[in-house]
């Protein structure tokens, strides 16, 4: 599978070139590696609100995950396993070892089975999928399917619409709270996502539908798992990964969907903040009580 590094949408002399990766990546600020792993149906782009904050302190490493943005898809099944052999890969081309993760969907699953592998430090894992029941996973395959034939059918408008908050709040609405506070880049990325992803109805099948999480007992780093209030695609099962990760700490976003990038990018950013001091301390430490509010 080659790799499309040429992202012309990046801020020009913001991030560092990426070159030599199966996936697309960008890289910027400096510090310990921090990963940033999007939802399926998006983009890196979905985090273009929080990449300045975030780089202050951390060398951000943000991937477009297969047939996603600039990634060609995976010629085999995209599984959550396959999908994360294909991150630990480039990481190592990178010459990156363990890293922080900040995941959310479909990226808070990846995240939490590269913690599986010991390649974490920490992990903030939004949303996670992965713990749905039969009857839910059945929605979420519905509004995930509905969001890809509708935005691939209106594909051509996505650009106009992201520059209104207006337009914004149509193309975000069911994935954010406040979807007008999001910025024009990450209204975008439903473009690279739902609209333009190639492979999308297997990675749908495979990597979300069909995904049973196991072995997450072995996580040897501290997790934060997050979901927002008003989260109307993963309901309540980000809770029930406490249950299959020792140790995990759980935060509601108040007033957030189900991508609160830009809902709460305040507290997002303190969470982050968090599982990292906290990861220096180990993972027995106590996570200190700041209230996940926006």
């Amino acid at each position: 599978m080659g790799a499309r590094n040429a992202d012309a949408r990046v801020r020009p002399g913001y991030p560092r070139p990426v070159t030599d990766t199966d996936l697309s990546w960008q890289r910027t600020g400096s510090g310990e590696p921090l990963l940033m792993l999007h939802g399926i149906g998006s983009t890196r782009e979905d985090f273009a609100g929080l990449d300045d904050r975030l780089a202050e302190d951390f060398e951000v490493l943000s991937v477009d995950l297969p047939g996603h943005g600039q990634s060609a898809a995976l010629s085999t099944r995209p599984t959550v396993g396959a999908i994360a052999d294909l991150v630990e890969s480039d990481l190592e081309r990178l010459g990156v070892g363990r890293v922080h993760v900040l995941g959310n969907s479909l990226g808070g699953r990846l995240a939490l089975e590269l913690a599986r592998r010991h390649r974490a430090s920490s992990v903030v894992a939004i949303a996670p999928s992965g713990t749905g029941l039969p009857p839910e996973r059945v929605y979420q395959a519905l509004a995930l399917s509905a969001g890809r034939v509708l935005l691939r059918r209106s594909r051509g408008l996505i650009e106009p619409l992201s520059r209104r908050r207006g337009g914004r709040t149509l193309l975000l609405s069911g994935l954010r709270a406040r979807p007008a506070r999001a910025s024009r880049a990450e209204a975008r990325a439903v473009q690279g996502g739902f609209a333009e992803s190639t492979g999308f109805w297997s990675a749908l099948w495979w990597s979300v539908l069909v995904d049973i999480p196991t072995g997450l007992d072995e996580i040897d780093c501290p997790v934060v798992l997050a979901q927002g209030t008003r989260d109307l695609l993963a309901g309540g099962q980000t809770p029930r990964y406490l249950l299959l990760v020792p140790g995990s700490r759980f935060k509601p976003l108040l007033r957030s969907g189900h991508a609160p990038h830009s809902d709460t990018p305040d507290v997002i950013v303190r969470l982050v903040h968090e599982a990292v001091r906290w990861s220096r301390r180990g993972p027995a430490a106590p996570l200190e009580a700041e209230a996940a509010s926006a």
